[in-house]
C-alpha cells in the first residue's frame, strides 16, 4: 500500500512525439495519447538536439509536465524521452534467475546449505517435514565421527574439528559460535562391545559458545568411541 503515487515498476515507456512551441518550456508527456507521470526527474533519459539532458538542472518534472531549463526556440529538436519507471526496484525475479551467491549478504550458503545472516536455519536443500502444529527446528550444528585413535569426522554441519582431550573425553568445536551457552546438546554412542551394561555420551556441564564437551562411558569407564554422534540446538 502507498501513500500517494504508486512507483511503476520497470515500467521502460517512450514518450509520444513532441512538438517544440517556441518560446515555451514546459512540455505535457504522454504514452499513446495518455499523460505519463515519472516518478522524478532523476527517472527519465531526455534528449534535446541531440543531446542528454542533465535531471533537475535542465529539466524538472511535475506529474506529466516537463519544464526544461530554459524556453524552447524554433529549431530545438525534443528527440525522444524514455520513462524509465522505478530503476531501483527490480519487481519479481523470474524462475531460476536468482543464484545462491544473490540469496543473502553474510552467512553460510552452498548448494546444499543456506543460512541467514543470524545462521537461523540449516540444511534449506532438506527442510524438516514434520506434520503438526508445533514448532520443528533444525539444529545448529551437528556431527558424527569416530573417536577411537586419530579422531575422524564422517560427516557434519557447522562442526570445525574435534579435540581429544583424552580417553573418552572430547571437545566439538563449532564452526560458528552459538550466541550463548543456552544450547540444547544430544550425543549418542555405539558401544565398543557385546558384554556392556552401561553404555553413555554425556554432555559435561562446562559447554562454551565455542565448542561443547562429551565423555563416553562403558562400564562405569571412560572408554573411546568408534561412532559417536553429536547434535546441538537451541
Amino acid at each position: 500500500m502507498y501513500i500517494g503515487k504508486e512507483p511503476t515498476v520497470g515500467n521502460f515507456q517512450v514518450c509520444d512525439a513532441i512538438s517544440v512551441v517556441n518560446g515555451q518550456a514546459a512540455y505535457t508527456m504522454q504514452v499513446g495519447g495518455v499523460n505519463a507521470s515519472p516518478e522524478t526527474a532523476n527517472h527519465m533519459l531526455v534528449s534535446l538536439n541531440g543531446i542528454l539532458q542533465a535531471p533537475t538542472s535542465s529539466y524538472t518534472v511535475a506529474g506529466a509536465t516537463i519544464t526544461f531549463a530554459s524556453n524552447l526556440v524554433t529549431g530545438d529538436v525534443i528527440n525522444f524521452i524514455q520513462i524509465l519507471g522505478s530503476v531501483l526496484d527490480l519487481g519479481v525475479p523470474s524462475d531460476s534467475t536468482v543464484s545462491i551467491a544473490k540469496l543473502t549478504a553474510t552467512g553460510t550458503k552452498n548448494s546444499t546449505t543456506f543460512l541467514r545472516g543470524d545462521n537461523t536455519f540449516d540444511g534449506v536443500a532438506n527442510l524438516s517435514t514434520a506434520s503438526g502444529s508445533a514448532p520443528s527446528y533444525s539444529a545448529r550444528a551437528w556431527v558424527n565421527f569416530n573417536g577411537t585413535g586419530t579422531v575422524a569426522i564422517s560427516g557434519n554441519g557447522n562442526v570445525s574439528s574435534i579435540t581429544d582431550n583424552g580417553t573418552g573425553d572430547y571437545a566439538v568445536n563449532f564452526s560458528t559460535a552459538m550466541a550463548d551457552t543456552n544450547y540444547c546438546v544430544v550425543a549418542t554412542k555405539q558401544n565398543t562391545a557385546t558384554n556392556v551394561s552401561s553404555g553413555i555420551a554425556e554432555v559435561v556441564a562446562n559447554r562454551a559458545t565455542g565448542s561443547a564437551r562429551i565423555t563416553t562411558w562403558e562400564n562405569a569407564s571412560l572408554v573411546d568411541s568408534n561412532n559417536l554422534s553429536v547434535a546441538i540446538f537451541r
